[in-house]
């Protein structure tokens, strides 16, 4: 069992069909060499002790890959979403959704490629409060 400060609570993931289709709908794109990532500020969101809530959510299509490729990839950016992006939209204060889609070349990124991808945006939506 993980430490309850290292796992990724249910709240913090976007989970249900319906706002997965709400972020790609309505969500910014920002295209990236191996991820499509989409940004939406829905409606506020708060937790029980009252802070923002963000959440992070990621589609990883089997694109002629096998699944231990697709296994790998999905643990890779959980992780970058739970030690990196969550804890800086928190302390940022920022209420916003995250969803990420691997594209093919996202098979073959290192981890620390799809790390700098994805904070890349981060950092930029967090300059803009």
């Amino acid at each position: 069992m993980e430490p309850e400060d290292q796992r990724l609570p249910r709240a913090a993931r976007i989970r249900r069909t319906r706002d997965i289709r709400a972020v790609l709908r309505q969500g910014t794109r920002r295209r990236l060499p191996s991820l499509d990532i989409f940004v939406l500020t829905p409606p506020f969101r708060v937790s029980a002790s009252g802070g923002a809530l963000p959440r992070v959510g990621w589609i990883v299509p089997k694109l002629g890959y096998r699944i231990v490729a697709r296994n790998l990839l999905k643990r890779r950016l959980r992780d970058i979403g739970r030690r990196k992006v969550l804890v800086r939209l928190r302390g940022a204060g920022r209420p916003i959704d995250i969803l990420v889609r691997a594209r093919r070349s996202a098979y073959r990124a290192s981890y620390r490629q799809l790390e700098c991808e994805w904070m890349s945006v981060v950092e930029g939506v967090c300059s803009d409060a």
